[in-house]
């Protein structure tokens, strides 16, 4: 229980900062939390109870000092894309909510169990490029989806181009509520419109109060503006969620996603903030806070959650300094609740949909998206494709896509590695690629090459198909020493590969050397005996020493060697 160690080692000169910097954070949290909760196909106070145990089981588990927890925008439609599915025509809001909170619970047990197992790499599976589509085609899918809200109607549609269709002829054909959209637009550009010119003024805040008292004042409820309406009064209640198998099974899928996509966001988060205050990270406890999160969320009617990278700046920026902050703002949230349940009850669902969008657009890597186009063409397809995924089949499809072309990406690399001839280049030192340096000298009769990658199943035809190209040119080379720094792993399938391709090389006159092998792979290679082949003179510590040993046996005005005989068996080496 980190928190535990932040009490006994608490400053006095921290409680002013964490105070107004829970207050400042509670601000946001409400509207936010109500907004998300909505996205997630659930009632506005759930997004509250969520907001509330989660901070607080977060301040006791959780490992960082600034993070801070709560509903979010990239899991709110793969809550819904979880648990609408799941509901059928009479199910009331009630059923939403159970499943919800049983999905929160199976996050929780997941992430908990990786913590303890030390699983936080697992999060390495979702690439930057993949990560920055699916978050594209995230944003672009929220947005959609929020427009009906937006303009006061509603679209009955499946799908993100056929909910654009829906919500643009709605307005088109005046279905639209023009009061509503008015709202619902104006609140949007001022949001937006601080951020850019004012962006230490609460934007979402003013909005907020602004369309709900104008909406008090001028009665917009009974002019056919959709409002929240009141919340219940009281503490969230404890409850224990229960769901049938057949649901637990589809639930399962979507726990997995949400699990990675919420790990991941954590660690990035984590890493980001924790660099700017000179702390560590810590991803399996990161995992355990997480987890009893969500599991404090699930008893609590609440739904998934993760770390969230703009609340986390507001408090950071407001001055927080320790897990304080999350409680302040857990009790602040309580205290409406308890206090004054009916405040928000006029607060417009355009509103809420305002905020919902400008949370899309946060998600967005554009500029991201243009360097991966100038910097790396395949890894922009790539994230294009994971785009393309979430968009065309939906939020949870998408990730699964996201994920696999991760983990293909991974696959293409080791299967097509970059491969060299290597040659001095005057005036710098090492050896160097002769496809950068074309003037670059070579050793007559020896062929430098580098393989970068291990030497795997995957890749061995890849590596023997061009050491061969190598052994066929014209001078044939007496030497092909492989600058082998970059293979750090050789398998049972590679050896078989090196021990056939030896022997054809030795058959044309060719040997075939080792230089920089690493010492674990050396080992490997004697286990698979491939020394009965491969000279055991022919394995060098440097590069250097293969060539002097090379120049040695070789001298420059020596006439090619015939095929060099085995030791025991006169074949050729």
């Amino acid at each position: 229980m980190p928190g535990l160690t932040v009490l006994k080692t608490y400053r006095a000169g921290y409680a002013r900062r964490d105070v107004i910097a829970g207050l400042v954070l509670t601000t946001l949290l409400v509207p936010q939390g109500m907004a998300y909760a909505e996205l997630a196909g659930l009632p506005p106070i759930t997004g509250l109870y969520t907001s509330i145990t989660c901070l607080i089981a977060y301040a006791v588990f959780g490992p960082s000092r600034v993070l801070v927890l709560g509903p979010d925008s990239s899991l709110g439609p793969m809550i819904a894309a979880a648990i609408l599915p799941l509901m059928v025509a009479g199910d009331d809001p009630a059923k939403a909510v159970t499943l919800a909170a049983m999905l929160s619970l199976m996050v929780g047990a997941l992430m908990i169990a990786a913590g303890a197992g030390h699983l936080g790499f697992v999060a390495d599976l979702l690439a930057k490029p993949t990560r920055i589509g699916y978050l594209n085609g995230l944003a672009l899918t929220i947005l959609v989806g929020r427009l009906p809200s937006l303009f006061g109607t509603s679209v009955d549609a499946d799908g993100v181009a056929a909910e654009f269709v829906g919500a643009v002829r709605a307005v088109v054909t005046g279905e639209a509520n023009g009061i509503a959209a008015a709202i619902g637009l104006l609140s949007l550009a001022l949001i937006l419109g601080l951020r850019r010119v004012a962006p230490r003024v609460p934007g979402i805040l003013l909005a907020v109060v602004l369309a709900t008292g104008l909406t008090w004042l001028l009665n917009l409820d009974e002019r056919g503006v959709d409002v929240v309406g009141g919340l219940p009064q009281g503490l969230p209640p404890f409850t224990i969620p229960h769901a049938s198998w057949s649901e637990l099974g589809l639930l399962a899928a979507a726990a997995l996603g949400i699990t990675l996509v919420a790990l991941t966001d954590t660690i990035s988060t984590a890493s980001a903030f924790a660099a700017r205050t000179g702390s560590a990270v810590r991803p399996n406890q990161e995992m355990i806070g997480i987890g009893t999160a969500n599991v404090a969320a699930g008893f609590f009617q609440g739904f998934p959650v993760s770390t969230s990278g703009s609340r986390t700046a507001v408090a950071h920026q407001s001055g927080a300094r320790t897990q304080v902050t999350g409680l302040v703002g857990a009790a602040g949230i309580l205290l409406l609740i308890l206090l004054a349940p009916q405040l928000l009850r006029t607060l417009p669902q355009a509103t809420l949909a305002a905020v919902v969008i400008v949370a899309a657009l946060s998600l967005t890597e554009v500029s991201a998206t243009k360097r991966l186009w100038k910097q790396r063409p395949l890894e922009f397809a790539v994230s294009m494709a994971a785009f393309v995924g979430v968009v065309v089949f939906g939020v949870l499809p998408g990730i699964a896509i996201a994920v696999g072309l991760s983990v293909l990406n991974v696959f293409r690399r080791i299967w097509w590695p970059y491969q060299a001839v290597l040659g001095r280049v005057s005036g710098i030192d090492g050896y160097h690629d002769v496809s950068v340096h074309p003037d670059a000298q070579l050793v007559p009769g020896l062929v430098l090459y580098r393989f970068d990658s291990p030497l795997i199943f995957a890749n061995a035809r890849t590596f023997r198909t061009e050491v061969q190209r190598l052994a066929d040119a014209d001078p044939r080379p007496q030497w092909i020493v492989v600058a082998a720094e970059p293979i750090t792993d050789v398998d049972t399938t590679a050896a078989d590969m090196l021990e056939e391709l030896d022997q054809d090389l030795n058959a044309r006159g060719v040997s075939l050397v080792f230089a920089e092998l690493k010492t674990p792979v050396r080992e490997k290679v004697a286990r698979y005996e491939l020394t009965r082949t491969i000279d055991p003179t022919h394995f060098y510590p440097t590069i250097e020493d293969a060539i002097r040993a090379f120049v040695a046996a070789h001298p420059p005005d020596s006439p090619p060697d015939s095929p060099p005989k085995d030791r025991e068996s006169g074949a050729p080496d």
